[in-house]
């Protein structure tokens, strides 16, 4: 199946159930880096993920992205969805190939946020969402449909953040790494599924997954003025210089997603010879 068709296909709503989130996302970006491989494998099971590789500028690398956003109105869409939160988050992923399937996906580190619904998702389903504080400054200029300001602190003790970019207002359409706009599309920014460490050992029988669901999202290009993740200089996978220069920066000033809750476990065999 080809880029296209796949999109496609994930482009079309699946059932859920009752107990699945719906949220606008306002400030949504994507800040990506292009790394080698070998520094993200102890980070991620081998026995079953590939991690993808790209050629950019002349060399075969990874994609890890950092992607901050405002959740404007949180909300259980069928049990409650008349009370809301407002919050930040951040989610940490890396780009994969599910080894079972074919398929590309995402691998989360973790992610921040800034709501006590860190908790309630720790707690019930071992997901690894971390506290934070947010301080967000954002300016979206609808005349000139790009951003006049994209600033956002995060503190936290796994990963605090510094992001300060410039919105050129130029769609992001193609991008070193990616032969169409399909391509770009299917992998970068309309995965789906994501896989996890649930909190505990960091063991193939811990692994939890859980999937998404949103229309295709229309981005523009940024460009770093200053940005910092502490947890990639704590793992080594990224220094401070380096994170000032990204592989890319796209930003949409507003989405809407849906989450399939809950999580769950990752549960299908593995292959017989791992």
């Amino acid at each position: 199946m080809d880029a296209q068709q796949t999109l496609t296909k994930r482009l079309i709503k699946p059932k859920g159930s009752w107990m699945d989130v719906r949220s606008t996302l306002r400030h949504f970006a994507l800040v990506t880096y292009a790394v080698p491989a070998e520094r993200l494998r102890p980070h991620i099971p081998a026995e079953r993920f590939e991690i993808a590789e790209f050629d950019i500028d002349g060399q075969k690398l990874a994609l890890l992205s950092v992607v901050p956003f405002w959740d404007e109105d949180f909300r259980f869409v069928h049990v409650a969805p008349f009370i809301k939160r407002a919050f930040g988050q951040t989610n940490h992923r890396v780009y994969v190939i599910d080894k079972r399937t074919g398929e590309h996906c995402v691998w989360f580190f973790g992610t921040t946020l800034g709501s006590w619904l860190v908790y309630a998702a720790r707690l019930l389903w071992g997901i690894p969402w971390h506290p934070a504080r947010y301080e967000v400054n954002c300016r979206y200029n609808a005349t000139n449909n790009a951003y006049d300001r994209y600033r956002m602190t995060v503190q936290s003790d796994w990963c605090s953040a510094e992001i300060d970019f410039s919105d050129s207002g130029v769609p992001g359409t193609i991008l070193p790494g990616f032969a169409t706009p399909d391509d770009l599309t299917l992998i970068l920014t309309h995965p789906v599924e994501g896989f996890f460490y649930r909190l505990g050992p960091q063991t193939l029988n811990n692994i939890g997954t859980y999937s998404v669901w949103h229309e295709r999202i229309h981005f523009t290009l940024g460009r770093a003025n200053h940005l910092y993740f502490s947890l990639y200089e704590r793992l080594g996978i990224l220094s401070r210089a380096e994170m000032q220069h990204p592989h890319s920066i796209l930003i949409c000033p507003q989405t809407e997603f849906e989450v399939f809750l809950p999580p769950r476990r990752d549960a299908m065999p593995l292959p017989t010879n791992v």
